[in-house]
């Protein structure tokens, strides 16, 4: 390119930067002049606060952004009010019968109870673990209780003699032996004991160990996208102890719904206890209509429409015979007809059973 040729070139620039400025100082009210509007970028700060990713306390604290929008498939735990009463209920229960099973002091408690995905959850459980899949028989499903590595080597510890005050060793990077996972079973039965107790105010349950796994793979019990129910419970003994986690997925929890959703225990929707003994009372008031029936016959329609003033039916009973006490269509009683004072009677022999009508 040639002096002259950067010279006009240079010089376009200059004049295009001119009329760029005097754009962008044009006043607003010219409708054709459009001002120049500076684009703001987003630090990385605000995009985690829009996204909903930004680090803070998460308990107490609303959700917003993405995070918001995938948790809005989720059922909350808050909608079956009763289940937490059932675990909190599991906390008291389990803190004495854990007593008894190790002979020392075992404190229980609850940390949370929250809703989540299935493989979500299969995701996040911290290797090495022991995870125990139960079945209710009543409700013919499927649940899941997870042992961490801390509480094995605790339940052992204390299960074969190891001194107070001491924390248990632990071995990391090999498999379990056939005594911890007989030991760890024997916890497991227990705890499941302890959570049909905690159902029973609600329903009878039986929850029946079927399997331990140590791979979260072989645990599988729902689909990766179902929603669950996880609570995760806290087991301290002394200076050892550990973490027990129960999955409940919702699908599992369906046959008892109904009473999981009452805001107390025996709750009853729609039911007014005051209101059904004033409708029995005003039952036996009521007045109905008995008829005595004498006799029935099938009668043809040719038959029916050629019957006239005067005409004559035969009816199949003599001044002896039992007549049928009926209120509408349905059969009451048995008896003979006869006459009291200056009026037809019924002398009831029989009470008939209570079949529903036929209807022809």
């Amino acid at each position: 390119m040639s002096g002259s040729d950067e010279d006009l070139a240079a010089a376009w620039g200059a004049e295009l930067e001119s009329e760029t400025g005097e754009e962008a100082e044009a006043p607003s009210s010219d409708a054709e002049a459009q001002p120049v509007q500076a684009q703001r970028v987003l630090n990385q700060a605000e995009i985690d606060s829009l996204l909903g990713f930004d680090e803070g306390p998460s308990s107490g604290e609303v959700r917003s952004g993405m995070q918001r929008i995938i948790s809005s498939g989720l059922v909350s735990y808050e909608r079956l009010p009763m289940l937490e009463i059932v675990f909190d209920r599991l906390v008291r229960i389990m803190s004495t019968s854990l007593r008894n099973f190790t002979s020392d002091n075992v404190e229980v408690g609850i940390d949370n109870i929250l809703s989540l995905r299935f493989g979500d959850y299969l995701n996040s459980i911290p290797l090495p673990a022991m995870l125990a899949v139960f079945k209710a028989e009543e409700w013919d499903n499927y649940g899941l209780m997870v042992v961490d590595s801390a509480m094995i080597y605790s339940i052992v510890d204390v299960l074969l003699g190891g001194r107070r005050g001491t924390a248990a060793m632990r071995i990391e990077g090999r498999p379990y032996t056939t005594i911890e996972r007989t030991l760890v079973e024997r916890l497991i039965q227990v705890v499941l004991t302890d959570l049909a107790a905690s159902f029973d105010p609600l329903c009878p349950v039986t929850f029946r160990f079927e399997r331990l796994e140590v791979n979260p793979r072989f645990a599988t019990i729902s689909r990766l996208s179902n929603a669950a129910v996880l609570a995760r419970l806290r087991i301290d003994m002394e200076d050892r102890g550990g973490r027990l986690e129960l999955l409940l997925p919702y699908a599992t929890l369906e046959p008892v719904r109904e009473l999981l959703l009452q805001q107390f225990m025996g709750e009853k929707f729609g039911r007014d206890s005051i209101w059904e003994t004033h409708l029995a009372e005003e039952l036996w008031n009521t007045e109905v209509d008995i008829s005595a029936v004498l006799d029935e016959q099938v009668m043809k329609l040719s038959e029916v429409m050629s019957l006239e003033p005067g005409s004559k039916i035969t009816l199949n009973c003599s001044p002896g015979s039992e007549v049928q006490l009926r209120c509408g269509a349905v059969p009451l009683f048995e008896g003979k007809v006869g006459r009291r004072k200056s009026r037809m009677a019924v002398r009831i022999d029989r009470e008939l059973p209570r079949t529903p009508p036929v209807e022809r």
